[in-house]
């Protein structure tokens, strides 16, 4: 199956899905942020499955001053520190869940925050969560990513390489060509090129400059 990066069309046909295997996924932080763009997160609940391909991504390495895992392990990091492929998921500006991807080996606390999904399966379902009909909006932008994929600290430290709730999947088809940016609403280490977003792709999110 191809597909324009950029198409805003439903899909009407559920593509068929690999799940990833973890020796897939790259170890070092940088390197899976940018691989893990055009792959696809899947959500299998009692709605039903949803999912999305992965089209904005951004990296927090070990040593990053950004990241939670700069000040050392605490309980609530735990899954921060498990070994690449797992999801570590937080609550945060008191309204919102993010869901990151593990990355590293087990005990190094780093990862990727997946920042925007262009959405496949099971948009009714993530209509309804959002409690909105904007196919552009459901899921971009990280914090409405997690509301339309029903993401929320149950998911915390789920293995994504398994079968489960929440896993990766190989990409349906070949993704577009790979722009790199600073990271958004952040306020250390501002000037880091950690940000990997499909080029074109109309459900990025961002300023304009940062789109394109």
């Amino acid at each position: 199956m191809k597909r324009r990066p950029d198409d805003p069309t439903p899909v009407d046909a559920a593509p068929p899905l690999r799940r990833l295997r973890r020796a897939e996924l790259p170890v070092a932080t940088i390197s899976l942020a940018r691989y893990l763009i055009g792959k696809i997160l899947v959500r299998e609940d009692s709605s039903g499955r949803a999912s999305g391909r992965i089209v904005e991504t951004e990296a927090y390495p070990p040593g990053d001053a950004s990241g939670h895992a700069f000040r050392g392990p605490t309980p609530r990091l735990r899954s921060l520190y498990l070994e690449r492929g797992h999801a570590y998921v937080y609550f945060t500006y008191g309204s919102s869940y993010m869901c990151n991807v593990t990355s590293e080996a087990a005990g190094v606390g780093a990862g990727v925050l997946l920042r925007a999904l262009e959405p496949l399966e099971g948009i009714p379902s993530m209509i309804r969560r959002r409690g909105m009909s904007r196919r552009l909006d459901l899921a971009r932008g990280p914090g409405r990513l997690a509301a339309a994929m029903g993401i929320d600290r149950r998911c915390d430290g789920v293995d994504l390489c398994a079968a489960g709730e929440l896993w990766l999947a190989a990409a349906p088809w070949p993704r577009g060509a790979i722009g790199r940016s600073v990271r958004i609403g952040i306020t250390r280490e501002v000037d880091r090129p950690l940000r990997f977003y499909e080029r074109g792709n109309l459900f990025v999110s961002g300023p304009r400059p940062l789109r394109t």
